[in-house]
């Protein structure tokens, strides 16, 4: 999970609360080939933040010369956009903690979401306007997804902020543009130096230095993309960083004095103009975008949906549940809705209702890739509690299959499949094992998925694959200094197989902590 932070924070209720829709709310749904967007706008406007974000993604694969995945791949992982009437109620959706935040974005195989604001923080120039926040949150999904090594804390924040001020005009798009909602910081404060990006642990740093690792990161990853030799150092220091170096001796390998890369970066900062990139319209795509103005039982659905797809607690999942169940109650037939409904309930613990959701959804399109799987993540849960027999896991696995029929490449239904024979407390089937790994080949971005498949390939005894699975989670800037992945690197660093080292692991690990 990601989330790029305002420079000028403001007060903020920070309550898991639903989005506010109205009672003459017009949502709609703008489909394309990389992106589901909700918002409650006109057709016209939400049609054009599609096009855009085509757009944007043709940028950022035209920029790094991307090779085109095979046919269908990306659509299997869009990602799902809510727009949501401010900032604050984006702080509100992200709840604890979400005080400074305008925007985030989680990685995940049930479906990568970002959410986003309809309205910015601050004015003119200066301002984070909303498309600054939707871009940068996209481009951590690119990154996630297309390049799966690990990278320094700075860099993946810094290269967001680079990416989310590319500029369009009528004829081509600017890349690189300067980061003026990160003024203040870079020209007004003390800012962390060179070496200080390099050793920053963003769990240790004050609010300011936070602030400046957003903007010093912009500022160096700048520096860095656009100076051919800088970044033929910076290379160097990936290669050596993601085979284990600490980041501050990496740098120094690759950089030589940081002193010296910290003056050249401060003059770089006073230039009169900073270096851009060009692309001309004409070398992207044409974007193809679709829009649809929600059914009745959806516009209904979509801010407990919201909050649902944003995931909840317990507490939270039975609120959404109550105030779900009446609405979903007045549209047994739209299939849509009751598969929504069917993940309110499950998340509730509420497994009778949500296969009754399920089944309606079916009723009225037995395609329905939620209802399929909730239908059968609803009797994995049952097999569990009944101790179920070979039958019995059988049956509810049949649902997955299903699943699979409809959508080959469903993320969420392959992950499902490989869990149920840790539920069955049975060893994975060979198909189980490669549905694990077709899942991360799908979402790699997403940090729990490749957590099993690392733990996978080091009980089959594969530990040059579960290094290079382990170390993305393991150097994340959002995770702990000694989170699950960075033990089981330092258990295979002593010596131990890899089944030794997950039976060191007492615990099994979690990649978030």
């Amino acid at each position: 999970m990601a989330r790029i932070l305002a420079w000028l924070s403001g007060a903020a209720c920070v309550a898991a609360c639903a989005v506010a829709s109205p009672a003459a709310a017009e949502w709609r749904q703008a489909t394309s080939s990389h992106f589901i967007v909700y918002g409650d706008t006109s057709e016209t406007s939400l049609r054009a933040t599609a096009e855009r974000l085509e757009r944007f993604d043709g940028v950022l694969r035209y920029f790094h010369a991307m090779p085109a995945k095979p046919a269908g791949e990306d659509e299997a992982n869009k990602l799902t956009v809510y727009i949501v009437p401010s900032v604050g109620a984006v702080q509100r959706l992200y709840g604890k903690g979400g005080n400074d935040v305008a925007g985030f974005y989680f990685g995940r195989a049930s479906g990568s979401v970002a959410f986003v604001p309809d309205k910015g923080m601050g004015d003119g120039d200066n301002g984070l306007q909303p498309q600054i926040v939707l871009f940068h949150e996209y481009a951590h999904h690119m990154l996630l997804t297309n390049y799966a090594i690990a990278y320094p804390s700075w860099f993946a924040e810094g290269y967001a902020e680079f990416a989310s001020t590319t500029r369009f005009d009528k004829d081509k798009i600017w890349v690189g543009g300067a980061a003026q909602h990160r003024a203040y910081s870079l020209l007004l404060t003390r800012g962390l130096t060179v070496q200080q990006l390099f050793e920053a642990d963003r769990r240790k740093l004050k609010a300011e230095d936070t602030e400046s690792l957003y903007a010093r990161g912009w500022l160096l990853t700048h520096y860095l993309m656009l100076d051919d030799t800088r970044r033929k150092a910076f290379q160097r220091f990936l290669v050596a960083f993601n085979k284990g170096t600490p980041s501050l001796e990496a740098a120094k390998a690759a950089f030589g004095d940081l002193g010296s890369l910290n003056r050249d970066l401060n003059a770089y900062l006073n230039r009169n103009t900073l270096p851009a990139v060009t692309i001309p319209m004409d070398k992207l795509p044409t974007p193809r975008v679709s829009v649809r103005l929600l059914t009745e039982g959806e516009r209904a659905l979509i801010p407990l949906r919201i909050r649902s797809d944003r995931g909840v607690g317990e507490k939270d999942a039975a609120d959404v549940f109550a105030r779900a169940a009446p609405l979903a109650a007045r549209f047994p037939a739209d299939a849509t809705a009751q598969g929504w409904f069917a993940e309110m309930a499950y998340d509730a613990g509420k497994d009778d209702e949500a296969e009754a959701a399920a089944d309606r959804a079916l009723t009225h399109d037995q395609r329905s890739i939620q209802a399929l799987i909730y239908k059968a993540k609803v009797h994995l849960r049952r097999a569990v509690t009944r101790k179920a027999d070979v039958a019995g896991w059988t049956e509810a696995r049949s649902w997955l299959l299903k699943a699979n029929k409809v959508e080959n490449d469903n993320a969420e239904a392959l992950e499902t499949y490989y869990d149920s024979f840790g539920m069955a407390n049975v060893k994975p089937t060979k198909n189980a094992v490669d549905a694990l790994y077709r899942a991360m080949e799908l979402v790699p971005q997403d940090d729990n998925l490749r957590f099993r498949l690392a733990r996978q390939t080091l009980i089959d005894g594969d530990v040059g694959t579960g290094r290079q699975v382990l170390r993305p989670l393991a150097y994340s800037p959002h995770a702990s200094a000694d989170n699950a992945a960075a033990r089981l690197l330092a258990l295979l660093d002593d010596g131990k197989s890899g089944p030794a080292a997950i039976a060191a692991l007492e615990d099994g690990g979690n990649p978030a902590k």
